[in-house]
């Protein structure tokens, strides 16, 4: 959607009769749906789903604020969402949890696969999906990574796409990924892929830059590498699960590990 968006502003196509634009897939952290909304100028409509069962999306008529901010609510009333913490015990509306879901179109189990049933269901039924969220007024869920996405660094938990969206908030920022990186006195720290537009800029700069916006300190990328672009899929899909998962082990291997 990104490449769409920054392609759009120099294309001579007509692009009026564009109206909708569904994404999905891969969570679009706030600041890359505000790009797209303006360099594309249609409506965009959010959509979170497993093949498990539970979809979501943002309506047509929501705020696009919301819409932005979110990846939507569930499609049917009698899907039932729970967002629970480490213990399964439910956290308060607004706070980070574990997300959990029943509903008619939901699956009650694995078939003949009683190790994964007991992993992946509670007793009750509910299916774990093991995507952490945040749960809005209104039953919208906002997506803050897979439960292993997020970076331990010396103790403090760090959201990778909440580092990204800050990072693509930056006007020389085209695109980013974060990723944790092994160190021996951390445990974890951040390393930050980035693309780069525009006017050169050098990684001091975007570290202090991105303080000057009050992120917390732990925050801050202990690392940024510039890269000139991201491995896509045949269709041009970035996984940003998998693009984690690949920029950390090449940089492994080019580095040697930790420090």
């Amino acid at each position: 959607a990104l490449l769409w968006a920054q392609a759009a502003a120099t294309s001579k196509h007509d692009l009026s009769s564009l109206q909708v634009l569904q994404v999905g897939g891969a969570k679009l952290v706030p600041e890359a749906a505000r790009r797209v909304i303006d360099g594309l100028g249609c409506t965009l409509q959010q959509v979170f789903g497993m093949a498990e069962g539970l979809v979501n999306y943002t309506r047509l008529d929501d705020p696009e604020e919301l819409i932005v901010a979110c990846q939507g609510r569930p499609i049917s009333p009698d899907d039932e969402v729970r967002v629970v913490d480490d213990h399964d015990q439910p956290v308060a509306e607004g706070e980070v949890g574990h997300l959990l879901t029943r509903g008619p179109y939901t699956i009650r189990g694995y078939h003949n696969d009683a190790v994964a049933n007991a992993r992946s269901f509670t007793d009750d039924g509910f299916y774990r999906t093991g995507d952490r969220v945040q749960q809005l007024p209104g039953g919208y869920l906002v997506v803050q990574g897979r439960a292993g996405d997020h970076i331990n660094r010396a103790g403090e938990k760090i959201s990778a796409e909440e580092i990204e969206d800050h990072l693509l908030a930056h006007p020389g920022v085209f695109d980013a990924a974060v990723v944790s990186i092994p160190d021996e006195y951390l445990g974890e720290r951040s390393c930050a892929f980035v693309i780069a537009q525009g006017e050169p800029f050098k990684a001091p700069a975007l570290k202090s830059w991105m303080r000057g916006r009050g992120l917390a300190a732990f925050k801050v990328p202990d690392q940024v590498v510039f890269v000139d672009s991201f491995d896509t899929t045949a269709v041009g899909k970035i996984s940003r699960r998998e693009l984690r998962a690949q920029l950390r082990a090449r940089h492994l291997q080019q580095t040697g590990g930790t420090r």
